[in-house]
């Protein structure tokens, strides 16, 4: 039973597009998500300690390095968080490192917002 004052669940988005950070921050709100973005790892770095959020969608090519080398970093950081790939870049060769190193789930850019809720839907319930 939920109680009338419940944490909603965070998610971090790291990614250096601004309208990929402010469309993603939209389709989570509608799912009571409270959402934040930052637009590097080196952000994330931080960001991730300060909020642990529950779920984490990581572009893989970002201007300090790649989103799949910093998978196992936030997996320290927080074992039971959720991450999701969502580039560009989508190969299979991409994917197949992306799963081998942890993530989640994997979308390709673009993507649209069906996406994100079943994504959403198969991790957080």
């Amino acid at each position: 039973m939920k109680t009338a004052i419940q944490e909603k669940l965070k998610a971090l988005i790291v990614d250096d597009e601004m309208d990929v950070c402010h469309l993603l921050c939209t389709i989570l709100n509608c799912k009571n998500l409270q959402a934040s973005y930052v637009n590097s790892i080196s952000e994330a770095k931080r960001v991730l300690r300060e909020e642990n959020p529950s779920i984490v969608f990581l572009d893989n090519h970002l201007p300090d390095g790649f989103g799949t080398n910093f998978i196992e970093e936030i997996k320290s950081v927080n074992p039971l968080v959720k991450i999701v790939m969502i580039t560009a870049y989508d190969t299979s060769a991409d994917r197949d490192k992306a799963y081998s190193k942890g993530v989640d789930d994997f979308i390709g850019k673009p993507f649209t917002s069906i996406a994100i809720f079943q994504t959403l839907e198969n991790l957080l319930n």
